[in-house]
């Protein structure tokens, strides 16, 4: 069971953590922080947790526990427990000063920062901006190209067309795994990660974050490349991607080209949601890489 930890963000925006932890790990010290993406919370890496702790744990952890790196989720602003302020707000500022606020408060550096998709990015800007916070990094399919306005118009009609508020959670985990017309054959598990972020409401269902501020935070990083504060990366860096996510290999590869110290893993059976989906794999691509940089 994950304990919560309060974090004070950017702006004095309340934030929640949750510490997965082993028991017998110590409360201080390097750890790991878990960035999730748009529209996500930080129990999506739930899933992928015991795997991670397991790929974490240094080689003697069995015989000393205390080697355990502490392991945290952060909820990002906007989502999930922590709080949702005005739209103005939603910026890639206050995205990685809300994670450098975690890494200080909870005293988790240098820390290991996994990212997925948005979270990556931020992850990564904070390691460029903030390398003193930063041992380590592992990017999970988030691209470093500009998407574009067209893309962003894609995400905002996507939006209008969920039919909420659904008549229940068995509904909502239908439409995001089956009938949502991005879905091209049926994937259990993108109902599932849609319907983990839905609360009940006098109505029906709908989700606990605001689409129109999901679609601010998209605005401020969609329309440009990342490939500047990607260079400027300094720590080893894992590039993971899906085999049918939204990072292509050849820039994928090109990213791990760009970073000082990058390395390339991908997960043949898995799309964008490559962590919750495919935990197990996910592991097997990540472990490797955060043995290495977690007894380094």
């Amino acid at each position: 069971m994950a304990r919560r930890l309060d974090v004070t963000g950017a702006d004095g925006v309340r934030l929640a953590a949750w510490d997965f932890t082993p028991g017998t790990a110590p409360q201080a010290g390097p750890g790991v922080l878990l960035l999730h993406g748009l529209m996500g919370h930080a129990a999506h890496w739930s899933p992928a947790i015991s795997r991670l702790t397991e790929a974490a744990a240094r080689p003697d952890a069995s015989s000393h526990p205390h080697h355990r790196p502490r392991i945290v989720a952060l909820d990002q602003r906007g989502h999930g427990h922590s709080a949702k302020p005005p739209a103005a707000s939603f910026t890639r500022e206050a995205y990685v000063a809300d994670a450098a606020a975690a890494v200080e408060q909870l005293g988790l550096g240098p820390v290991t920062l996994i990212g997925h998709s948005m979270g990556a990015l931020t992850a990564w800007q904070l390691a460029a901006e903030r390398p003193e916070l930063v041992h380590a990094l592992v990017i999970c399919d988030m691209r470093a190209s500009a998407l574009g306005a067209a893309s962003q118009r894609e995400w905002r009609d996507w939006f209008r067309r969920w039919p909420t508020p659904f008549p229940s959670l068995d509904a909502a985990r239908r439409w995001f795994g089956e009938e949502d017309p991005w879905v091209e054959r049926p994937r259990p598990a993108r109902g599932a990660f849609f319907a983990e972020v839905m609360a009940e409401h006098p109505d029906g269902w709908r989700p606990v974050f605001d689409p129109e501020q999901m679609l601010t935070s998209r605005e401020t990083w969609v329309h440009d490349a990342h490939w500047e504060s990607l260079a400027q990366v300094r720590c080893p860096t894992l590039v993971v991607r899906g085999l049918d996510g939204e990072l292509g290999r050849a820039e994928a590869q090109e990213m791990v080209r760009v970073l000082p110290h990058g390395a390339y893993a991908e997960i043949p059976d898995a799309g964008h949601l490559l962590h919750y989906e495919h935990p197990d794999a996910w592991r097997e691509a990540v472990g490797p890489f955060l043995n290495g940089v977690l007894t380094s």
